[in-house]
């Protein structure tokens, strides 16, 4: 699993590591780290011409020893001094030794137009809001060069803490980040300036419990998921129900079934008005017309996809004390306060559209701030909540750390995809996981699905759900 922790959390790893090292010892391991990745980026080295882009924080002075290295292998190195009478002095001093040069920020275009590579040391993981104007006219310039951009542990103008961008940004082709991961290197809008990730161990240890972001990885997913056991049957493996679809998006119904019957539960029972159409489709489904109350045994109840305007379903399987997943609709349908009174788990998969009406803003508040969104809203319906979109999010009601998926595709933006991952969920909500668990995993399941079965062209939310048992398989190795 990788975890990733606030500015706060990294620095007092840093300090109390450095109290225990001979002076300048971390930021000669981040240097070296960094040395390294640029020379792979490069190839070749001797010959190479590299800009630095130098502040005046700790991240500028990782650049200058990293460029220093660079030089005593034969790249022509100068440095852009962006705040000459702060820059770091013994990192300046390495770099001189080695026989690099230095330009003031009013002559860097000339030395960026004629370089390979570029690293980014302008500001370091404490910055807030966008670049300076100097820099930021610097930025437009590398942006411009075709120079490669490599990052020092994070993007300039990106928020560490956040992933929000506020104003200009620095866009990097790689980013070496050091030590611990930062929550805007995992998180959009931030992540899509971090390019490539390359994370080096420089031996901080922040302490696992302050992690305020988790990414599962394969062996994390594969943990959870359900396995049938020998005396396994179909209700002791989970029943999911689905409540969704209408005569008018009947096809909503069998998209959220479909990704229900690969999730991991013994049994799928539908109740609405698209049954003919599921079964048509998915005999194998446990059909009613009597509603959700009385549908038969249920683990846990899906509702909302192409729900339309039926409040009153949605409100009879919240009165379930099952756990139940609510999407599209239903989180339109659905009374806040039925929802936070509610004894059993619930789980909310909006994207930010939905998320934006729930919480009264605008779109691209929730689309430039995701991480707080999700935060608010869980907070808000006392419910955990998966948001949807370039960057999928789960955060549970309680707080602790934010589940970010780091599985998926672009492709995956196509109607009816959003029923198929929760029909999945729903069924691993009823196989027993916990809604956090269930969200995502599903999520992580749906996102490699998505990229088998599109491998680079587009796909509809049918093939998203056929490519799930292959993405199961692949987690389970």
């Amino acid at each position: 699993m990788r975890t990733a922790y606030s500015v706060e959390t990294v620095r007092a790893a840093e300090r109390a590591l450095m109290a225990r090292l001979p002076e300048g010892a971390l930021m000669q391991r981040a240097a070296a780290g960094l040395a390294a990745a640029c020379a792979g980026l490069l190839g070749r080295v001797s010959g190479s011409r590299v800009v630095l882009l130098v502040g005046s924080g700790d991240n500028g002075g990782d650049a200058l020893y990293a460029g220093a290295r660079l030089a005593r292998r034969g790249a022509g190195v100068t440095a852009v001094l962006l705040a000459p009478e702060r820059t770091h002095a013994a990192g300046l001093a390495a770099l001189r030794r080695a026989g690099g040069r230095t330009v003031t920020a009013d002559r860097g275009e000339e030395a960026i137009a004629r370089a390979r590579l570029v690293v980014d040391g302008i500001v370091g993981i404490g910055g807030k809001g966008g670049l300076r104007p100097d820099a930021a006219r610097l930025a437009e310039v590398v942006a411009r060069s075709g120079a490669a951009v490599v990052a020092v542990d994070l993007p300039s103008g990106v928020d560490a803490d956040t992933g929000e961008v506020r104003g200009a940004a620095l866009r990097a082709d790689l980013t070496v980040t050091f030590g611990a991961y930062k929550p805007g290197l995992l998180v959009d809008p931030a992540r899509e300036y971090a390019g490539v990730v390359r994370f080096v161990g420089i031996g901080i240890e922040p302490p696992p419990a302050d992690a305020v972001l988790q990414a599962l990885q394969h062996a994390d997913v594969a943990r959870l998921l359900p396995a049938p056991q020998a005396e396994s049957d179909k209700y002791r493996r989970g029943v999911v129900g689905i409540a969704a679809g209408s005569a008018r998006y009947p096809g909503a119904a069998v998209l959220a079934v479909s990704g229900a019957l690969r999730g991991g539960a013994g049994a799928v029972r539908y109740v609405g008005p698209a049954g003919d159409a599921v079964l048509a489709r998915f005999p194998e489904t446990l059909v009613s017309d009597a509603g959700p109350a009385k549908a038969g045994r249920v683990q846990a109840w899906v509702t909302g996809p192409g729900a339309g305007d039926d409040a009153a379903t949605v409100a009879e399987v919240l009165a379930a004390d099952v756990p139940v997943l609510l999407d599209a609709d239903g989180l339109r349908l659905a009374d806040r306060d039925t929802v936070r009174g509610r004894t059993a788990p619930t789980l909310m998969t909006p994207h930010a559209g939905e998320a934006a009406a729930l919480l009264g803003v605008r779109r691209e508040e929730v689309e430039a701030a995701r991480l707080g969104a999700v935060r608010e809203l869980a907070a808000r319906y006392r419910a955990t909540v998966l948001l949807k979109g370039s960057t999928t999010l789960v955060a549970g009601p309680g707080g602790g750390p934010v589940r970010v998926n780091p599985t998926g595709t672009p492709w995956l933006a196509t109607a009816g995809s959003g029923d198929v991952l929760s029909g999945l969920a729903g069924s691993l909500l009823a196989a027993g996981l916990d809604p956090l668990d269930a969200g995502s995993a599903a999520a992580y399941l749906h996102g490699l699905a998505g990229r088998f079965a599109a491998q680079g062209a587009p796909v509809g939310a049918h093939d998203v759900a056929a490519r799930i048992p292959e993405a199961w398989r692949n987690v389970r190795g």
